[in-house]
């Protein structure tokens, strides 16, 4: 492991648009935005007054270069922003290239840096076009920045300086198409889907340590065993557990022990990426590839076992999602296809309100907050919809950059990560 400095040297000598003032470190919990998907895990905020319009040039706060390739979202803890990024070797960006791979904090006020380190290097490693080696997003919790690169290793850090606590490759695997699957952390456990295309693994580690504490393997009778998927912790009926799709199944466990509680099939579903959500006392999921279907599972104290044939509630087989993750609002359910249709159902009976086309191709979660809907489409392209049962655009706004990460709150401002930039945007 060592400090790097290019990264550094490059963000402080690139000038940044106009400043405004950013949370303190003691601000409240409100206002971050610990891990993928926000502080529920689930895309939702209640900060108020975020932006409804901006371009590259208005209600920009800062503009702030992100050398490298990455796709990890935007984990920030009062004044401090934490992103990942895979730097070629040699400094010539080429796919083929030997990675470095990097965790780094921002200064939230001004976009400058504030650390970077170099935690691991990748030698020639497979990513699909919409993969990059940084995929995963980082998990904040007291202090410690977890920091994970999938099969490419995994370190904890102190948040504050960029110290590595500790940090381990011992758990590779054979890959395909690269990593996308975001850690999530409960109790004195860090844990991540390992679902190569073979033996796909769930695996936890002992957060001080970085040591294995347990590993379930995941059994379905889907051809194809590798997908992205971030696990959700929800509480069901007073017991906490782990929801983790892979492919062909989605699996209920206990987080403490990996000892599953239960599991609902959905045959060759693979490359799995949509996060699940968690409302109603129903799961949602999308299967993925080939053809994506989403399912409502219904779950309670009593599911135990094989429940694929007693727990659905219903499922839609048009317009489901291979890689943006869905929300709910009240009584609907939010999910936009790969191809920009969005679609409003209720998420008590699976009727669909409406199916519209919305955005270009997207692979960014969907975000509500302040009374909105905000999508980020593959070009740059920021659509705000109105929640309802009626389809209703309130603004478009085009940063002109592609972009495949998903939205982070600060504050009152979004921040967008695109291919080669960090914005963060004011009403």
């Amino acid at each position: 492991m060592r400090s790097a400095t290019a990264l550094t040297t490059l963000l402080l000598s690139t000038s940044l648009l106009s400043v405004s003032a950013a949370p303190t470190a003691s601000a409240p919990a409100s206002v971050n935005w610990p891990e993928f998907r926000g502080a529920g895990a689930q895309g939702q905020s209640t900060a108020k007054n975020l932006p409804l319009e901006w371009s590259p040039t208005s209600h920009i706060v800062w503009k702030a270069p992100v050398p490298g390739v990455g796709w990890s979202s935007p984990v920030v803890i009062g004044d401090r922003i934490f992103l990942t990024s895979a730097l070629p070797i040699g400094g010539v960006e080429d796919p083929k290239s030997d990675r470095s791979l990097h965790a780094l904090a921002l200064d939230a006020a001004t976009g400058k840096p504030v650390w970077d380190v170099e935690l691991f290097t990748a030698k020639s490693p497979r990513a699909h076009r919409k993969n990059s080696h940084a995929s995963p997003t980082t998990v904040f919790e007291d202090g410690k920045l977890y920091v994970h690169f999938g099969h490419l290793g995994t370190a904890c850090l102190e948040a504050a300086t960029g110290k590595t606590i500790w940090a381990t490759q011992e758990f590779a695997y054979s890959p395909v198409h690269g990593n996308g699957s975001s850690p999530v952390l409960f109790e004195d456990l860090l844990i991540f889907s390992a679902d190569a295309e073979t033996d796909p693994k769930v695996i936890a580690l002992d957060k001080t340590t970085g040591k294995q504490r347990w590993a379930f393997a995941r059994q379905s009778e889907a051809k194809k065993k590798f997908s992205f998927c971030t696990p959700l912790i929800i509480d069901v009926g007073g017991q906490k557990q782990l929801v983790t799709p892979g492919s062909g199944v989605v699996n209920g466990l206990d987080p403490k022990t990996g000892t599953e509680i239960w599991h609902f099939n959905y045959d060759q579903g693979y490359s799995v990426v949509p996060r699940p959500i968690y409302a109603h006392g129903i799961i949602y999921l999308s299967s993925g590839y080939d053809k994506p279907v989403l399912y409502a599972i219904k779950v309670d104290a009593s599911s135990k076992g094989d429940i694929t044939a007693t727990n659905l509630a219903w499922r839609i087989d048009k317009a489901a999602p291979h890689n943006p993750s869905m929300v709910v609002v009240g009584d609907e359910i939010y999910f936009v296809a790969d191809n920009g249709i969005l679609t409003c159902a209720d998420a008590k009976t699976g009727t669909v309100h409406y199916s519209e086309r919305c955005t270009g191709p997207i692979s960014a979660s969907i975000l509500s907050a302040d009374g909105k809907l905000y999508l980020q489409d593959e070009k740059g392209l920021g659509i705000v919809i109105k929640p309802g049962k009626t389809y209703q655009v309130l603004a478009q706004n085009d940063l002109a950059e592609r972009s495949l990460a998903s939205y982070a709150i600060i504050g009152s401002d979004l921040l967008i990560r695109t291919e080669g930039n960090l914005y963060r945007v004011k009403k």
